[in-house]
C-alpha cells in the first residue's frame, strides 16, 4: 500500500476479566459445585454432581471462548490512496475492505435515540462494517476520527 498513512487503528475487544481473575472465578465457582455435590450426594441425588461438574465445565469453556475470541484484532488503515479493513487472528489474516480513499464514504447506523449501533464504510453499493468491538460511545468517535482521516487524504 503506498502514499501517506493518515490512519492505523488497531481494534481490540475489550475483555475485563484478568487470567488471575478467571483463575479466583473458577476455583469460587468450583468451590461452591462441590459444596452443593456433597448435600445432594449425603441426600441420596447421584447424578446431580455429575451435572455441576459439567456446570464448572460450561463456564471454563465459556471464558476460554472469551479468550480466543479477545485474540482477534481489526485494522483500519486509511492512505492517500486506499482505505483498507483487515482483520487479524494469531493464525490468519483476511483483507475484508479495500477501496479508494476518494470514493469511500462513512455511514453510522444510529436508532431513535441517536445512538450509534454500527460504523459502515461503504461505496458502489458495497459496505463493510467496522469497529463492531467499541463500545456505542466509542464507534461515534471512531466514526469522527475516520471521516476526518478520510477527508485529510482525500485534501492530500
Amino acid at each position: 500500500m503506498d502514499g501517506l498513512v493518515y490512519m492505523d487503528a488497531v481494534i481490540t475487544p475489550n475483555r475485563s476479566l484478568s487470567q488471575r481473575g478467571f483463575v479466583m472465578l473458577v476455583g469460587v465457582v468450583t468451590f461452591f459445585n462441590c459444596a452443593a455435590a456433597a448435600v445432594f450426594l449425603a441426600m441420596g441425588a447421584t447424578l446431580v454432581p455429575l451435572f455441576l461438574g459439567l456446570d464448572v465445565l460450561a463456564v471454563i469453556v465459556a471464558f476460554l471462548a472469551s479468550y480466543a475470541a479477545a485474540k482477534r484484532i481489526e485494522r483500519v488503515r486509511v492512505t492517500s490512496r486506499e482505505v483498507r479493513v483487515v482483520r487479524e487472528t494469531p493464525k490468519a489474516s483476511e483483507v475484508v475492505w479495500e477501496s479508494p480513499t476518494a470514493f469511500t464514504r462513512v455511514a453510522l447506523e444510529v436508532d431513535e435515540d441517536q445512538v450509534v449501533w454500527g460504523v459502515r464504510l461503504a461505496m458502489s453499493g458495497r459496505h463493510a462494517s467496522v469497529a463492531a468491538a467499541l463500545s456505542p460511545v466509542e464507534r461515534a468517535d471512531f466514526a469522527r476520527a475516520l471521516e476526518r482521516a478520510i477527508y485529510a487524504a482525500r485534501r492530500g
